[in-house]
């Protein structure tokens, strides 16, 4: 969507029935640098490769220990799998186990008479993980994920209400096309062209390229110093463009109420939490998903840290001449998001969500939406 701060906001009826355009990817914000090395001429020493990283070297950097470079792993390097070489459980008459070892990782079911193995391809996750397997040329979402609160194997959200009938369902559930087209394109990148999966390209994790469509461009034209062809920058959408760019794997307002999605399992979708909000206004800055998030970084924990992020709209001191303040919380100014964006323990999840639908809360409310 492009709406300017002046037009009238719609409504949200009028955004349902509105096909919401995913946004202007999103830009590095580079200029050469005055100091930077000129490329080399000499045919003996060519110029090395351009990298992000060769501008942006900071922002590289931070983000490769961010959540969204580490969306997928391959066996290998894994921590998690590194370090819990042998993890087995049982759930009614099969049991599990993951094991790694050289660098390799399986998994297998058995059920006392007979054990499928298989090895595991894709880990998605950085924290808790669910793998990905492929048997008869299909792929399965592992029936058992690792959750670290438990520092164990439990079965993966989504999947509770699958009682397994065989060795091939105990194992796990066959993805459609659809939803493997939307699972890798959200984890990884270079792994869908168009609506055909392309796993001989898959880089994972997010890349820059994966959400700054047209970096590589970029890149090669600044070997020529050429800095025309610079992406779009993110922070000159609006709030609800990227929060629909966000969403396009966060999961928007717009399709969650589409798809008639209730109940706490999708407090995990947070650009529809956020959108809401009464306080989500879609052309103020301050709302936005950058506002209190920085991709390039790892996420913060602190409650203290958003602090400043709720008063610069229910503050004292206006950020601008032309913002507007809104009504300061008569109880207390630190630790905010404690109080209005209340933990929601995620059905299956074995963790809790924080609610980014930010409101007044009471002990005892049940969850909205």
């Amino acid at each position: 969507m492009s709406i300017s701060s002046a037009a009238p906001w719609r409504s949200k009826a009028a955004r349902i029935l509105a096909s919401a355009a995913v946004a202007a990817l999103a830009g590095m914000f580079c200029a050469p640098p005055a100091n930077r090395p000129a490329l080399a001429q000499s045919a003996a020493a060519p110029a090395a490769k351009e990298s992000c990283a060769t501008c942006h070297v900071g922002v590289v950097t931070s983000y490769s220990h961010a959540p969204m470079r580490h969306a997928m792993d391959l066996p290998g390097a894994n921590p998690v799998l590194e370090t819990h070489p042998n993890l087995t459980t049982q759930i009614g008459q099969y049991t599990y186990s993951v094991q790694t070892k050289d660098g390799k990782s399986t998994y297998s079911v058995t059920d006392g008479a007979d054990t499928m193995t298989l090895p595991i391809r894709w880990i998605f996750g950085i924290h808790s993980q669910t793998w990905v397997l492929e048997k008869d040329n299909h792929l399965y979402e592992s029936y058992v994920s690792y959750f670290p609160r438990d520092n164990g194997l439990g079965i993966t959200p989504g999947d509770t209400k699958i009682t397994p009938t065989n060795l091939t369902e105990a194992m796990g559930r066959k993805i459609s096309t659809w939803e493997t087209l939307q699972c890798f394109d959200c984890h990884a990148s270079g792994a869908v062209s168009g609506v055909k999966l392309t796993l001989d390209t898959l880089r994972p994790g997010l890349d820059c390229e994966r959400c700054h469509s047209g970096a590589n461009q970029h890149m090669a034209d600044a070997q020529h110093d050429n800095y025309s062809t610079l992406p779009k920058s993110l922070k000159k959408m609006t709030s609800e463009d990227v929060s629909t760019f966000c969403g396009q794997c966060h999961r928007t307002w717009d399709t969650v109420m589409r798809n008639h999605w209730k109940g706490p399992a999708f407090v995990r979708f947070q650009p529809y939490r956020l959108e809401s909000s009464k306080c989500f206004i879609g052309n103020d800055p301050r709302i936005s998903c950058l506002a209190c998030h920085n991709p390039h970084e790892q996420l913060k924990h602190d409650a203290a840290f958003y602090d400043s992020k709720c008063l610069a709209c229910h503050g004292q001191t206006k950020p601008s001449a032309t913002a507007t303040m809104y009504k300061a919380c008569p109880v207390a100014k630190a630790n905010c998001t404690s109080c209005h964006m209340p933990k929601v323990e995620l059905p299956g999840g074995h963790a809790p969500f924080t609610d980014h639908w930010i409101r007044i809360t009471h002990p005892g409310d049940p969850y909205p939406g």
